[in-house]
Order: structure tokens, then C-alpha cells, then sequence
């Protein structure tokens, strides 16, 4: 493992420092990107090393700040993120920041950040990402109607197959279903499924409760069942292979979409 797995921008920004420091430095950012998602507490470990030999380089401050988000340390985040916008004049992690802001309880300074002139001209990616955290805002207000109406934008008709296209679909179909509105929570979290192909959220599980079946796996396959049904479905497939002793039949359950409780800090 070696420094030279991390983006070249970044490298470049490492060769600031003294050769020795910058591939110590460089090693530890490594292993926080590659344990970002299986272990985030490692992953902050890293990253909070990195950020003590080198805190002046702005590509550190992002990834500390970024590992600090995902364990919940809010205000380390924000004053992290804040350092490396400052430095950069980059905008990327508007959307991390205002999430931090809601951590901290502060969700009219979460809409604030999602409202600055700068997230225009951010990634369709990182924009849509803002317009969730707007919404979780909303919603930490009381403000629903105005949740879903921060939403409400044109990426609503997207059909491909995109990670940001899943969560702009879920969040719309969670408030939806909030309201009240469960037939048309019922359309998005369809289509949420339907272009989710990585795993992001939980739009089959949710689906599934509204349709009041369950999802239980045969074979690396997910079946819909009727929940009432479902032993009885998983019965009936031992004896359709009895060369299998003990199918491998369980309810699916994929981690719930991060819970909108954020924050901030300073």
C-alpha cells in the first residue's frame, strides 16, 4: 500500500511537504478512503493522523473532515470542511457541511448553506445531495409540505440508473408517505427500486411494506411474498430441492439510509 493510490491532485498537494511526511501522510489517507464505509472509526483514526502531521494541506482537512462526518462528530467536521473550502475555494461538501449543521440542531443554518450562491454551480450530484439535506431541514422544523417542495425539482423525472437518482427518489417518497400521500409514496419508492442498482437505500424493504408482502432470498434471489405466506414459500422451496438440507431463505435487510440528525460546530 502506497500513496500512489490517491488522486494526483492530491499528490500534489502532499508534495508540499518533506518526502518522508508527505508518504506517511499519504499512507494514512489511503487506508481512510479504503475503510471509509466498512470501518469508519479506523477510517477517522487515519484520517485524524493525517490531519495532525498535516493540517495545512487542504486535501487532508477534506478527508478528516469527511471521516469525521461519517462518525458523527459534527463540529470536528464542519471545522475541518470549513478550513479546506477556505483554502480551495472549493464547494464540494456544501451538502456534508449543511448535514453537519442539522446534527448540531441548527437546521435553519443548514438551509442557509444549501441556499448560498455557490451551490449553483455545484454537480448535478452534489446539488441534489443539497436539496435532501434542505428537505431533512424542513422536516427538523415541522415545515413538510415545504420538505417535499424542496424536491421538487426536475431531476424528479431522471430514469437512469444513478445513485443520486435512488435518494432523490426515496426522500421524496419517505415525505410523501409523512403526509400521508401512500399511493404516491408507493410510485416513488418503485422507482427508487428501480434504478437503485447499488444498494443505497432501502426503497425495496419500504416498497414492501406498503405492499404488505416480505422480501425473503432463495437462491442469491429476492422473492415477494405474502408475509403471512412466507415460511410456508420458504417450506415449499426445501422440498423442491432436497439436494439443499438447509436453503439459505432470510428476510433481506439492507442498512436504513442514514438517519437525518446532523449538525455543527465553531
Amino acid at each position: 500500500m502506497t500513496d500512489r493510490e490517491l488522486d494526483g491532485e492530491v499528490r500534489q498537494e502532499l508534495a508540499t511537504l518533506p518526502r518522508s511526511l508527505a508518504e506517511v501522510v499519504g499512507r494514512h489517507m489511503v487506508m481512510a478512503g479504503r475503510l471509509l464505509e466498512e470501518d469508519p472509526e479506523k477510517a477517522y483514526e487515519h484520517a485524524a493522523y493525517a490531519r495532525r502531521r498535516a493540517s495545512r494541506v487542504a486535501a487532508v482537512r477534506e478527508a478528516a473532515g469527511v471521516a469525521a462526518y461519517n462518525v458523527g462528530k459534527w463540529q470536528e467536521a464542519l471545522s475541518d470542511l470549513r478550513a479546506a473550502r477556505r483554502m480551495t475555494g472549493r464547494n464540494a461538501f456544501l451538502a456534508i457541511m449543511a448535514d453537519a449543521e442539522r446534527g448540531l440542531g441548527r437546521p435553519e443554518r443548514a438551509l442557509e448553506l444549501t441556499r448560498a450562491p455557490e451551490a449553483e454551480k455545484l454537480e448535478v450530484e452534489d446539488r441534489i445531495e443539497l436539496r435532501i439535506v434542505a428537505s431533512g431541514a424542513r422536516r427538523d422544523m415541522g415545515e413538510i409540505e415545504a420538505a417535499l417542495v424542496e424536491l421538487q425539482v426536475p431531476e424528479l423525472k431522471e430514469r437512469r440508473a444513478r445513485p443520486w437518482v435512488a435518494r432523490l427518489f426515496y426522500a421524496y417518497a419517505d415525505v410523501l408517505q409523512e403526509l400521508g400521500r401512500e399511493s404516491d409514496a408507493r410510485e416513488y419508492f418503485a422507482r427508487a427500486s428501480a434504478v437503485d442498482q447499488e444498494g443505497v437505500t432501502d426503497a425495496d424493504e419500504r416498497l414492501a411494506e406498503i405492499e404488505g408482502v416480505e422480501l425473503v432470498a432463495v437462491d442469491d434471489g429476492l422473492v415477494w411474498a405474502d408475509a403471512e405466506d412466507a415460511e410456508d414459500f420458504a417450506e415449499s422451496e426445501d422440498d423442491e430441492a432436497p439436494e439443499t438440507p438447509e436453503a439459505d431463505i432470510r428476510s433481506e435487510e439492507r442498512p436504513r439510509e442514514r438517519a437525518e440528525e446532523r449538525s455543527e460546530e465553531e
